[in-house]
């Protein structure tokens, strides 16, 4: 959303209605994660995307429709033999786009959320089921049951006797401090959400959760998804150093905030690393005692100084926060001598199993840049529970001799 928000309002401020369609679910491999935005007036202007181009004409025109009609509807994309290259997925997967042909309720509340950077939960309805209807938005699955191409998938607001309206689009905004804006259709059930989208805060991660219609658990009548727009994820940089800069970069393209910190002002500078958005001459554990409590599981800690007199002060101090990567840089026998350092001013056993250490994914880097994006993959493997070769769990040589390959028997100059 926050991508398309300047769009939306150019487009107000000359009057015209918006569609907004949000990728609310994906199954296989879809070619966009949930959240993602395509919002069309109605001329037919169009900023953002839901799918890198598969099925956006699809979704045009479902906007359009929806503009038209007043509905908000529910369509499903995936892959059929028929319509794969008319408005199918052709990677394979299933995308669930909503079409609301209005801005939410809570959309300014959002809006200057983002303007100012406080971390907020946006939770919709995205699903209902469809036992009876108030004839908002219902449309047949299509032929292939999947469906594929418009008219698939289509959810209705609905409502069983006695029990509360709950209807297709609704919003609530859920700040950090707990606040909600909106409602979903019921006090209970915006309880209960309210809480989750709390916990999907603290975490960074967007969800979708079914519940009933009064926020029941373990019941499917209502599909719930809770998009959390947060500040960028924090990479602190120990050490002012070749790699600390390659990484910085690397970081950066992955939408971290990047702080580098050093002990030597003479190499803490701006002017050596412009990419970073913060530069300290500090030593590592007075830095992590001002800003260490800030730290969440989608932060990341590395300490690239392989110097006892910075690293092991670092680590014990990032010891100490809620990061949710830390990585330090060495040589085995460095690592192993810094194990003993560590050991030696009271680390255990069960803290050093925290640390990446060689640091980075075992896939032969030796430059800064290949480094850089081992370290990078090594937090993203942490975060999304993957398993991938780390350095930290083989033995042996970090760098194996690289083998060139010989020319063939009677190669010579050209």
């Amino acid at each position: 959303m926050k991508e398309v928000i300047g769009d939306i309002e150019r487009w107000r401020r000359r009057g015209k209605r918006v569609a907004v369609a949000r990728v609310v679910g994906v199954e296989g491999s879809g070619p966009r994660d949930p959240g993602a935005t395509m919002v069309v007036n109605e001329t037919g202007e169009v900023a953002g995307s839901v799918s890198g181009g598969c099925v956006e004409g699809a979704v045009v025109t479902e906007a359009l429709d929806a503009l038209a009609s007043g509905v908000v509807r529910r369509r499903t994309y995936g892959y059929s033999d028929d319509e794969a290259f008319a408005v199918g997925l052709t990677c394979g997967g299933t995308i669930h786009v909503l079409v609301d042909p209005e801005l939410s309720p809570v959309y300014e509340e959002l809006r200057q959320a983002l303007a100012d950077e406080r971390p907020v939960a946006l939770a919709t309805v995205v699903e209902v089921d469809q036992h009876q209807s108030d004839g908002a938005g219902s449309d047949a699955p299509g032929p292939d049951g999947a469906g594929a191409g418009p008219g698939g998938g289509g959810d209705v607001a609905t409502e069983t006797s006695g029990a509360p309206t709950v209807r297709l689009g609704a919003t609530m905004l859920v700040a950090d401090d707990g606040r909600a804006t909106g409602t979903l259709g019921s006090p209970e059930l915006d309880a209960v959400v309210q809480r989750d989208a709390a916990g999907w805060l603290a975490s960074g991660l967007s969800a979708t959760r079914h519940y009933g219609r009064r926020g029941e658990a373990r019941q499917q009548e209502v599909a719930v998804f809770t998009e959390v727009f947060a500040p960028p994820p924090r990479m602190l940089i120990f050490g002012a150093v070749d790699f600390t800069a390659a990484l910085a970069r690397v970081a950066k393209i992955l939408g971290y905030r990047v702080e580098v910190c050093d002990a030597r002002p003479v190499f803490a500078t701006t002017a050596r690393f412009p990419m970073a958005d913060e530069v300290v001459a500090d030593r590592p554990e007075r830095y992590l005692a001002a800003v260490g409590a800030g730290l969440g599981p989608r932060d990341a800690v590395c300490v690239l100084t392989h110097d006892p007199k910075f690293d092991v002060p670092a680590i014990v101090a990032a010891l100490g926060t809620g990061a949710g990567y830390l990585g330090a840089m060495g040589s085995r026998r460095t690592n192993a001598d810094r194990v003993r350092r560590l050991h030696e001013v009271g680390v255990t056993d069960e803290q050093l199993e925290r640390v990446m250490a060689p640091i980075g994914l075992d896939i032969g880097a030796r430059t800064p840049e290949e480094t850089a994006v081992a370290i990078c993959a090594e937090i993203i493997a942490q975060r999304t529970g993957k398993a991938a070769p780390s350095l930290r769990d083989r033995s042996g040589p970090i760098h194996e001799p690289r083998e060139v390959a010989a020319a063939p028997a009677g190669a010579g100059p050209a």
